[in-house]
């Protein structure tokens, strides 16, 4: 699978609401950091945090804008178009790195302002 496969992979499984295999995208002792909120580490506790987060919207969709490889570590900027709960849609970019431990991700940070998803 090329990057671009496997980032597009990545969009799925957060469009698909699947926390286990988001999860499972990260080391055991992986870390996840999502906007401003603090770090999340360990599979199970980001298994949880990222559940709690896609029980907060109706669904996503991701899209790949660009993305970049520096050494192990991989940057991808994108667009998500959430639909919130009550059935508005709204377009956020972002921009997630990706800090590779070989095929797993040992910190993953999303730098996004999500204020249109809740305003």
């Amino acid at each position: 699978m090329n990057r671009k496969e496997w980032i597009e992979k990545i969009g799925d499984i957060i469009d698909a609401k699947d926390s286990t295999e988001f999860s499972n995208l990260l080391t055991e002792d992986g870390i996840f950091k999502f906007g401003n909120a603090d770090e999340v580490k360990g599979r199970k506790n980001i298994a949880d945090y990222v559940e709690v987060f896609f029980n907060m919207i109706k669904g996503s969709q991701h899209k790949v804008v660009n993305f970049w490889e520096q050494g192990d570590n991989v940057i991808w900027q994108g667009e998500v178009l959430y639909t919130r709960t009550d059935g508005k849609q709204v377009n956020v970019n972002f921009c997630n790195v990706f800090y590779m431990d070989g095929d797993l991700v040992e910190k993953y940070i999303i730098y996004i302002d999500n204020t249109p998803l809740f305003s």
